[in-house]
């Protein structure tokens, strides 16, 4: 029998948040972003759930792009950190990608470039993220060099938010009006919105979204947000219970002994451990469903194991179903008992985490 250990991947439940995200602007593109392994969840597989109602997909590199060509998707793919060396040009020509071009030597790059067929290329600008993209100062005659050359068929206008996920800051709305003061004189398609711009910032929504998170039904909000809160769960990362014992008052659980027992506490081991890509980091009482009762991790995370506090849960045992996040506990409550946020957990699920698609 195999090990337990299961991230279970409900296809239909994607394809409904990316459709959730379309709903804001029906007639506008969306890319669905699935770099990463579509965070995780299986880029091949999500891609082909979503093929019948994407506008087109969005990946970090070529090497991901490649993957989904060879898997037989047509759609429209977006290089999003663009091309690392000039010998990628012809093969994005070829593959009919569409690549972000960053900084004014790519440009160059791609003016020497024998290509068979011209590109599309989405010009980024650092409109205050400082991370990738053309300063504004540059922008526009780096957008009128990228469109004059033959090697370019079409230039979209591309930037990235840097605080969408935080309405009450004014970040946004700077950001959008700096990349909109360029537009009025460049005349081309822009994208702006990724998942949280998507939901909340109706300004952002212009002719290609970028939705990522959300598809996999994760909010990018602290608070509760009335689109946010109608997204479906992708991922249920499931394990069992392999052990069961009882400890006296003063013993402890784990490595180090992090945590130690008031009372008479009946522990359960789970197969899951930092190695299936749950984090080693959770705190002592990060929720866990045993059963579909709350129970909480106790004692510090191993490579393959952990333990879960059973005391209140009778029925408990070895065999039974216990569910680290997904479908009926959110990954953005585990992920904050262990600091950080569900792109993480999601993308830390390893290969030995066996993937079961719904």
């Amino acid at each position: 029998m195999a090990r337990p250990a299961t991230a279970t991947i409900n296809l239909d439940a994607i394809r409904q948040n990316y459709l959730l995200a379309k709903s804001v602007a029906p007639k506008q593109g969306a890319l669905a972003i699935i770099k990463a392994n579509a965070y995780g969840h299986g880029a091949v597989e999500v891609a082909k759930a979503l093929s019948k109602d994407a506008d087109g997909f969005g990946v970090a590199c070529i090497e991901e792009a490649i993957e989904l060509r060879n898997a037989g998707i047509s759609l429209p793919i977006l290089l999003l950190e663009g091309f690392f060396t000039a010998d990628e040009l012809p093969i994005i020509s070829d593959q009919n990608l569409w690549c972000a071009v960053h900084n004014a030597d790519q440009i160059d790059i791609i003016a020497n470039a024998p290509l068979n067929k011209p590109i599309t290329a989405w010009l980024k600008l650092d409109n205050g993220m400082h991370r990738l993209g053309i300063t504004p100062g540059e922008y526009k005659e780096a957008f009128h060099k990228l469109s004059a050359l033959p090697q370019v068929e079409h230039v979209v206008l591309m930037s990235h938010f840097s605080a969408a996920d935080e309405p009450e800051l004014n970040t946004t709305a700077e950001q959008i009006q700096i990349l909109d003061t360029l537009a009025d004189e460049l005349k081309a398609p822009i994208s702006m919105a990724n998942s949280a711009g998507t939901l909340e910032h109706d300004n952002a929504r212009r002719d290609w979204q970028r939705p990522g998170i959300i598809l996999y039904g994760a909010s990018p909000f602290a608070e509760a947000h009335k689109l946010a809160d109608q997204l479906k769960p992708a991922m249920t990362l499931s394990s069992e219970v392999i052990a069961v014992r009882e400890i006296e008052p003063g013993e402890s659980v784990g490595y180090s002994a992090t945590w130690t027992c008031d009372k008479p506490t009946r522990v359960g081991t789970v197969a899951m451990g930092y190695a299936d890509g749950y984090p080693r980091h959770a705190r002592n009482g990060t929720p866990v469903l045993v059963d579909g009762h709350k129970s909480r991790i106790i004692g510090r995370v191993s490579m393959d194991m952990l333990a879960v506090d059973l005391s209140d849960i009778p029925d408990a045992k070895v065999g039974s179903y216990v569910e680290l996040w997904g479908e009926n506990l959110l990954a953005s409550d585990v992920a904050a008992c262990c600091d950080t946020i569900p792109y993480t957990l999601f993308t830390g699920i390893t290969r030995r985490v066996h993937k079961k698609y719904i």
